[in-house]
């Protein structure tokens, strides 16, 4: 494999793998609200009026926005409008403060916000209309969760870039040469120069998990079985140790925790998921830094591949995809460094967590977090025994590859009745 590639992968990364606070559905919204308040300027806001996709409406419902206490997009939208920093990307709320979210509050109380949902064939959409007295701005976001396309002003167009219906956004690199294969050379043997910036990674989602074990965030999973563990409930090993501090993350992340999480093809908790497992098993060896940051290079750049197989949202709860990058990024740690060690590892994890579904941003999402850190973890310790789901089960191929095209196809094309279910079982109990 020619290393013209491994460009791409450094693309892939820096593109993909971003600090971002709060839960990236709402975030995305309140983005589009930042950046309408500031084209329209500082006047009195008379209304906000909020549009997304269907699957932007199911993963920002139950979510909590950072530093609000409130969960949902119209607290996202009018946060956004308040007090967002429309230059930020992912981190638009990282100015807020009390006074800020009393005068979101304050919008949403006096019924001048509205979010509901788009029609336009888009997985990943938001805009958001801002009227004042002397002006009105709409924004829309589409394809990727801070790509604007369309900026107007007073009914006139300031910005667009062309959106072509049904079709995703085209991303700024390639990943149709790759394979697990050649992603575990370039980890395992580009200058490690070239990839120090993955080291963020850990610092800033061991930092989330750490905030996660002090505070009763969401269902404080990570605190709970912490506390477990003093009554002889569940033993003291390594296997819960990666269950506990990946939960943690998961936990701050959606209980609304004013710290940003490095998030991974546009989501926080699959930043965690491919993180945290990893820096559990480095300290557990003792990795040296360049072994720490080849592991999480490997785990991310497997989570981005496997994840660019089908739509940026669907009805898989994708913790399972960046946990099987997990998996790659903890067998290389206690494999060896065998490729096959790898490999066996993630067919056993489509083997095993491929039928989880994603039903919305929410607290449980750290319950989806532990158990995809889980089945990671023992998919690599079969592996260690040479023990794998094998080719003749399920999903499950003869090859790495097989599998992955296999689990990509199931989502973009078998699971969009269940995707359309989940979102209307979802807005019909919102209205109840």
């Amino acid at each position: 494999m020619s290393h013209m590639i491994w460009n791409e992968y450094i693309k892939a990364l820096k593109n993909e793998v971003k600090p971002a606070l709060g839960c990236t559905e709402p975030i995305s919204l309140a983005l589009a609200a930042a950046k309408a308040r500031a084209v329209v300027g500082n006047d009195t806001i008379i209304r906000i009026t909020a549009k997304v996709s269907p699957n932007l409406m199911k993963n920002g419902m139950g979510v909590t926005v950072p530093g609000t206490g409130m969960k949902g997009l119209a607290i996202a939208a009018a946060a956004g409008a308040v007090c967002g920093d429309a230059d930020a990307g992912l981190e638009v709320l990282k100015n807020i403060n009390n006074d800020h979210v009393a005068t979101a509050k304050q919008l949403l109380d006096d019924n001048l916000v509205s979010v509901t949902i788009a029609d336009i064939d888009k997985v990943l959409y938001s805009e958001a209309e801002i009227q004042t007295a002397n002006h009105t701005a709409r924004v829309c976001i589409a394809d990727t969760h801070t790509k604007i396309v369309r900026i107007e002003k007073d009914n006139e167009v300031i910005f667009e870039e062309a959106v072509i219906e049904g079709k995703e956004h085209t991303k700024p690199y390639d990943l149709s040469g790759a394979s697990i294969a050649d992603i575990y050379d370039f980890c395992t043997h580009v200058p490690i120069e070239d990839i120090t910036f993955m080291k963020e990674a850990e610092i800033i989602n061991n930092a989330l998990s750490i905030e996660g074990l002090k505070n009763d965030y969401g269902l404080h999973i990570g605190k709970t079985m912490m506390k477990q563990l003093d009554k002889g409930f569940i033993a003291k090993d390594l296997m819960t140790d990666i269950m506990i501090r990946t939960s943690a993350g998961s936990d701050a992340r959606m209980g609304g925790a004013t710290l940003p999480a490095m998030s991974n093809s546009g989501s926080g908790n699959q930043g965690i998921s491919a993180t945290m497992p990893v820096v559990v098993v480095a300290d557990f060896v003792k990795a040296s830094e360049e072994e720490r940051i080849r592991a999480q290079t490997l785990s991310h750049l497997v989570a981005i591949y496997i994840h660019n197989t089908f739509p940026a949202l669907s009805a898989l709860c994708a913790t399972s995809t960046a946990a099987m990058g997990a998996a790659a990024g903890m067998g290389w740690l206690l494999g060896d460094k065998k490729l096959d060690v790898i490999n066996d590892a993630i067919c056993s994890m489509i083997g095993d967590v491929s039928g989880i579904i994603c039903d919305g941003a929410a607290n449980s999402c750290a319950m989806k977090v532990s158990s995809t850190a889980n089945s990671a973890f023992k998919a690599v310790i079969m592996a260690l025994d040479n023990v794998r789901v094998t080719g003749q089960e399920g999903l499950v191929s003869p090859t790495v590859e097989e599998s992955i095209r296999n689990l990509g196809n199931l989502v973009t094309e078998g699971m969009k009745q269940t995707d359309e279910q989940i979102i209307k079982i979802m807005i019909n109990k919102s209205q109840c």
